[in-house]
């Protein structure tokens, strides 16, 4: 199958020689970075936003992983890729763009990761069984996503957050296949990335946490991550772990300020 084929939905907005690479997380779809396409867009970026293998119309493969999709972000990369590239990954995007810059560190010069690790830990601790515990639960127990991921989403959210933008994950993520959110889950407990960090030194890492994201992505985790490969470390108050939705403005803001300083002679 050709490359072009192998690859799942995706868009491309704006140009300029700068293309930023958004990839979503576990819960997610393409359509929930409206804001910031529009934010990069208007700001002279190039941007292409994906749904990852598995996500909208694309089949869920049989060997469903982060390695899996990074090789398909890879073929990506390498069909839409411009002069410089930047990846964003929220979550297990996060570690898709990690083991995706492993793959293809030669074509990317940059990373913001939102809301993510490094390695997910041991499957066997008690803070890891409980993750997938809590979100399978539900599913096991006869509801829906439709049912089911409205309360679990608030859950990872700052309190008393409402917005368009949190109201348009609820909606994206609501439409999953349930058959695709359990083979999230299960990836993210098999992700181990600790060997890129060597190479993730090489270039501009921009890792943003969210203050009241304490489950998923923990501001320390977080903040550990950045410094291991002397990358920066921002900690967005007021939001839990969809900062880019919850606060779309001071996320925006700190991610145009990183590629700005970084990458402005390109953009």
């Amino acid at each position: 199958m050709s490359a072009q084929r192998s690859l799942p939905d995706y868009s491309v907005t704006g140009a300029g020689d700068v293309t930023v690479f958004l990839l979503h997380g576990a819960f997610g779809a393409k359509e929930y970075w409206r804001t910031q396409i529009g934010a990069l867009s208007a700001a002279g970026y190039r941007v292409v936003a994906w749904d990852c293998p598995g996500y909208g119309f694309s089949p869920l493969p049989d060997d469903f992983g982060v390695e899996t999709c990074a090789r398909a972000c890879a073929a990506l990369i390498d069909r839409e890729g411009g002069a410089t590239n930047v990846l964003l990954g929220h979550s297990m995007g996060g570690m898709i763009a990690q083991r995706a810059f492993d793959y293809r560190s030669d074509r990317v010069a940059g990373l913001v990761l939102s809301a993510t690790s490094a390695a997910f830990g041991r499957p066997e601790g008690e803070w890891q069984r409980a993750f997938v515990r809590d979100r399978v639960a539900p599913l096991d127990a006869g509801q829906t996503l439709v049912e089911y991921a409205p309360k679990m989403l608030r859950g990872m959210m700052a309190p008393g957050v409402n917005s368009p933008e949190t109201a348009l994950v609820i909606d994206v993520v609501s439409q999953m296949r349930e058959e695709t959110f359990r083979a999230a889950i299960e990836a993210i407990t098999r992700f181990d990335g600790r060997d890129v960090l060597p190479k993730m030194a090489q270039v501009p890492v921009l890792c943003i946490a969210g203050e009241h994201d304490l489950t998923a992505a923990p501001p320390a985790v977080m903040e550990k991550l950045a410094g291991k490969i002397g990358g920066e470390f921002a900690c967005l108050p007021d939001v839990g772990h969809f900062a880019w939705a919850e606060d779309s403005a001071a996320f925006n803001r700190v991610l145009l300020d990183f590629l700005g300083r970084h990458f402005a002679s390109a953009a």
